[in-house]
């Protein structure tokens, strides 16, 4: 693997990972929104990777894989109904609907995809680093 295919890497690592922490923001944004119907209730998002070899490195017989983002999907867990007769959006029954998202998990997610993004912008930096020491080694001679 050339040392340049690296960079290709982690710059695929940090673009999934930037989708993953803007998804996560946008769950935890909306995650004490109220809606008087199940259709308006806002739904988690959550991002779809898959591993990408590209066709022409392969045929040159290098294996690297990056990241790829496939798309954005809605969760199909259950809304959280709640019984309130009194709240402005409750519809006719009483109930007011709420998103499907736990607070505890996007938290973990965001932690998880900030430091996934870190590791791949260390990544890079180590890679540019000896790349810098390989050149400085031909000046010297």
């Amino acid at each position: 693997m050339s040392a340049y295919n690296i960079f290709d890497i982690t710059g695929s690592g940090m673009t999934a990972q930037s989708v993953r922490m803007n998804t996560t923001a946008s769950n935890i944004a909306n995650a004490n929104s109220v809606s008087s119907s199940v259709e308006q209730t806002y739904r988690g998002r959550h991002p779809v990777f898959a591993a990408e070899l590209s066709e022409a490195r392969r045929q040159q017989g290098d294996a690297s894989v990056g990241v790829k983002v496939l798309g954005i999907v809605e969760s199909d867990a259950p809304l959280n109904v709640e019984y309130a007769p009194n709240h402005p959006l409750a519809d006719e029954n009483g109930y007011i609907y709420k998103p499907n998202i736990n607070i505890m998990e996007e938290m973990a997610n965001m932690i998880s995809a900030s430091r996934s993004y870190e590791t791949n912008v260390q990544t890079a930096d180590a890679a540019k680093q000896m790349i810098m020491r390989t050149l400085r080694l031909g000046q010297q001679s």
